[in-house]
């Protein structure tokens, strides 16, 4: 009844069919009279709201601890073990996790990345900044499970196939989820595998008379008289030349593929040795081409994840004819400038108690601060393009040659990791896409669409340029910039930049801050409030934000100006990595994870 009698009507049938019971069998009926029940017994079952994922995990886990095993939970599900398996490692996951999962801000992906992490309070840590809309840093657990572990893809694991390592005593550990490769434990029994296996096609040449270092670590010391060929350009050989080399690579590449191709198939591996012998013959071939006959006296072969191995051929350093070894003299070092320019006064950088992290982000911040108070100025903008070209090309006797008339290279801030702020550089940025869409609008040249720009809009245009090639991010606390910190100086003061105008802080940059510097903001707001000592980092920081947003306030780290302009300070602060949620991938399994969120667990074969 529980199924609206539909196994019972079958069995029925079955009676039929077998002639154990004839059509006019008398069968017993319940007629159900309950308009509510009615209703629940034809509703069909997929109508239903699915049961979500977290839900299955938490079950999972209270079978669990009522001592039921895996084994038996799958087999009262009818699902695979393996699944089962998955699912219970799930269940050990802290309860703000489950709760964060469910509630959509981790998906099933970062919930498997989450419990490889040992450490509980760290997973209950960044499930609850997640849970809080702070997003999934993904990166920070990849980064933490692949410090120092050594896994298949490991260049020295294409020659030293999984047998020989199993066979030599490696010991693997596999992921439980399937999605990570198989980590192996054993790194040393791994280098030996490797360079018996190098040794042997080495020996071959060294029973020639070319010395082979084999070495998977550390480069071998080799005489001072040896080099190496570099990379080969046109112009570099004669024509003729340059054709012997070119061919000669090409069979190089050839003979990689083809031992690429042989070491990857088990079935082929009587074929390898010889397909690593060509690899190197070819190899020194193409090395000794580019050397225009100069012969190869030293190999060096390291692992390669491409081709199983990676050869480096020497030979002698070719003496210069030119020059007597008795006459030659040592290099004069480059005299002293006889002028050395004046600095403008700069505040000197508050790293006391900062981390580099810190110190790129406020650096970062400021720097996007400054990019949009420069890009409103058009008159210092121009200052700084003029003494940036004065500086190139009048003090400086060199320059970069570009595929361009005008010999000046520049480039926008963007540096990796950073991120964009609406309110500053963002700004700008939008700009110059909406002059990108004109000027491709027009059909003109880029020197014709500018010629014609109006005045005002050309000294715009040269103001958004100038600025965001600004460049004044620090990453570490001792790698200070004063030169740059000088410059960034005189253009704040010229163009009263303050960067309050457009942009108070935010939960972004404030999260690098310790719990102590963001009550230290609030004494420097002026806001004397017991009750903030005693609130969480996440509360804190939204407090923090309220307030210098209602105050219209930034910390005085981020000016570059020394006192800041008009108590106003500049915001460095963008350095932190943007912390969006990672592309849903439920990952891979028995079950399925709807668009919604819920999980629908497949029967196993």
């Amino acid at each position: 009844m529980a199924l609206d009698g539909r196994r019972r009507l079958l069995a029925f049938r079955l009676l039929l069919d077998q002639g154990r019971i004839a059509d006019d069998h008398p069968i017993d009926m319940f007629v159900e009279t309950d308009p509510a029940r009615q209703a629940a017994a034809v509703l069909l079952t997929n109508t239903a709201v699915p049961v979500h994922i977290a839900d299955v995990i938490a079950a999972i886990g209270r079978m669990l601890k009522s001592r039921l095993g895996v084994t038996a939970i799958a087999r009262a599900m009818g699902y695979a073990e393996i699944d089962i398996k998955r699912l219970a490692a799930l269940s050990g996951l802290p309860p703000v996790a489950l709760e964060a999962l469910k509630a959509g801000r981790l998906n099933l992906r970062q919930a498997k990345l989450l419990v490889r992490l040992n450490d509980p309070d760290e997973q209950a840590e960044l499930a609850q900044m997640t849970l809080d809309g702070h997003g999934f840093q993904d990166w920070r657990v990849t980064e933490k499970l692949d410090a120092g572990a050594v896994n298949a893809n490991d260049p020295r694991c294409l020659l030293a196939d999984a047998d020989r390592y199993n066979a030599a005593g490696g010991r693997t550990e596999t992921d439980l989820f399937g999605e990570r490769a198989p980590v192996l434990l054993d790194p040393s029994i791994l280098t030996d595998v490797w360079s018996r296996r190098a040794r042997e096609i080495a020996n071959v040449f060294e029973d020639e008379g070319l010395p082979v270092h084999v070495t998977a670590g550390e480069d071998p010391e080799l005489p001072e008289d040896l080099e190496t060929i570099g990379y080969v350009y046109g112009g570099m050989l004669p024509s003729a030349a340059m054709a012997v080399y070119r061919e000669a690579r090409e069979r190089f590449q050839a003979a990689g593929d083809e031992a690429a191709a042989i070491l990857t198939n088990p079935e082929r591996a009587a074929d390898a040795d010889d397909a690593l012998i060509a690899l190197v013959r070819s190899r020194i071939a193409m090395d000794q081409a580019g050397w225009s006959g100069r012969v190869a006296t030293t190999l060096i072969f390291r692992p390669s994840r491409q081709h199983g191995l990676d050869v480096q051929c020497f030979t002698p350093v070719e003496p210069d004819p030119q020059t007597d070894e008795d006459e030659r003299e040592e290099p004069t070092p480059p005299p002293a400038p006889a002028y050395r320019p004046p600095e403008a006064e700069a505040p000197e950088p508050d790293t006391d108690g900062v981390n580099h992290v810190l110190h790129a982000v406020r650096t970062d911040v400021a720097t996007r601060g400054l990019i949009r108070s420069l890009a409103d100025d058009p008159g210092v903008a121009l200052t700084a393009l003029i003494a940036r070209l004065f500086g190139q090309v009048a003090i400086r006797t060199f320059g970069v040659r570009a595929e361009s008339a005008l010999a000046l290279s520049a480039s926008a801030f963007n540096p990796v990791g950073g991120r964009v702020i609406d309110a500053l550089d963002g700004e700008v940025r939008q700009r110059l896409d909406d002059r990108r869409a004109a000027w491709e609008a027009s059909g003109l040249t880029v020197i014709a669409w500018v010629h014609g720009l109006p005045h005002g809009e050309k000294m715009s245009l040269l103001a958004e340029l100038t600025a965001l090639a600004l460049d004044l991010r620090e990453e570490r606390t001792t790698l200070i910039r004063r030169a740059a910190r000088a410059e960034a100086a005189e253009l704040a003061e010229l163009c009263d930049a303050r960067i309050t105008l457009h942009w108070t802080p935010d939960a972004d940059f404030l999260k690098p801050h310790s719990k102590p510097l963001l009550l230290g903001m609030l004494e420097e707001m002026g806001e004397d409030d017991a009750r903030a000592a005693g609130l969480k980092k996440t509360e804190l920081i939204d407090w923090v934000a309220e307030r210098a947003a209602e105050r219209s306030w930034a910390p005085s780290v981020l000016s570059w100006t020394t006192p800041p302009v008009d108590g106003a300070v500049e915001d460095d602060d963008a350095g932190a990595p943007d912390e969006g949620d990672a592309p849903d991938d439920d990952g891979v399994g028995a079950f399925i994870v709807t668009d919604a969120g819920h999980a629908a667990l497949q029967p196993a074969a």
